[in-house]
């Protein structure tokens, strides 16, 4: 058996003249948290769709315990989960229903999907929702049961697309902790995401966008290599202060990070008398800068203006 479970090689795939993922390369190991971070269009749907056997490659190929997806989808879809970026269960049936349901479809028999699904709901919280209508559940509690249906044939591999997009931060750490738990049964999570602190969690996390892989690694590596510093600018108003440092050669890019401004630089200690001068003769002589440890953030910022 392969030391990877999930194996992408130089896997591209086109709608029409738009290549929606372009050459990706990857390599996940067994057990191993993966997460994907881009853009809206960067293509990580589409990747997903293709490792669970929705979509046919135009090109390269992808393994799933060492399965080929393409030649054998059914085989692979057997035995992962998958939790698609929107809600796909069926609201007019009960939390347990739909938990039935994809027991039937997985072929799981019936003491062993008894007992699966009791404990589901107990790690889910849902066990006092389980008679309830799925379409009558809040946003958290639908990501939970989707979660506990994508889980309940006890896959080895799991792909989990944007699973808390539009969830409250309550609701998002406690699917993480639940996540957390799946995890630490040693199943391999594949996930999207459109959070920079749930990418944290992950052992490595690639960078996607315009159907590529920018770049992969651990976090901590991915902000120590980024290749420039960053300096925080607080106290003006930001608008101006962008306007004020467009023309400045130094910064690489400046985003927004909450109250404050991020500046990419080469060398922290080479701009910052430069972008004061910029901002004072702009009449923000009040601003505070200070170099700071990038963040997970900063680093996909600084990968995409390179």
């Amino acid at each position: 058996m392969t030391a990877y479970a999930i194996e992408v090689s130089a896997a591209s795939k086109r709608f029409g003249e738009t290549v929606a993922v372009r050459d990706v390369t990857l390599q996940i190991g067994r057990g191993e948290i993966f997460a994907i971070v881009g853009p809206d269009g960067a293509g990580k749907t589409t990747l997903l769709r293709l490792l669970c056997g929705a979509l046919v490659p135009d090109g390269g190929s992808l393994r799933v315990d060492g399965v080929d997806v393409a030649r054998r989808p059914q085989a692979v879809q057997s035995v992962i989960g998958y939790m698609p970026q929107r809600f796909s269960l069926y609201p007019d049936l009960s939390v347990r229903e739909n938990l039935r349901f994809y027991g039937a479809i997985f072929d799981v028999p019936s003491r062993e999907f008894e007992e699966r699904a009791a404990q589901l709901l107990e790690d889910f919280a849902l066990s006092a929702f389980a008679s309830r209508l799925a379409d009558q559940l809040s946003g958290g509690m639908k990501q939970k049961l989707a979660l506990a249906c994508a889980l309940i044939h006890s896959p080895a591999t799991i792909l989990l697309d944007e699973p808390t997009a539009g969830v409250d931060p309550v609701s998002r750490r406690a699917f993480w902790r639940i996540l957390s738990t799946v995890h630490a049964n040693g199943t391999t999570i594949l996930l999207t995401t459109a959070y920079m602190d749930e990418a944290e969690r992950a052992d490595r996390v690639a960078f996607m966008a315009h159907g590529s892989i920018l770049s992969f690694g651990e976090p901590a590596s991915l902000k120590t290599s980024m290749g420039g510093d960053v300096i925080e600018i607080a106290g003006v108003e930001r608008a101006a202060a962008r306007r004020a440092l467009r023309a400045e050669e130094s910064v690489r890019s400046i985003e927004i990070f909450g109250d404050t401004l991020h500046a990419l630089v080469a060398s922290a200690d080479e701009s910052l008398p430069r972008i004061r001068t910029r901002l004072s003769a702009a009449g923000l002589e009040q601003a505070r800068l200070r170099r700071i440890q990038p963040s997970l953030e900063d680093a996909f910022v600084a990968r995409l203006a390179s």
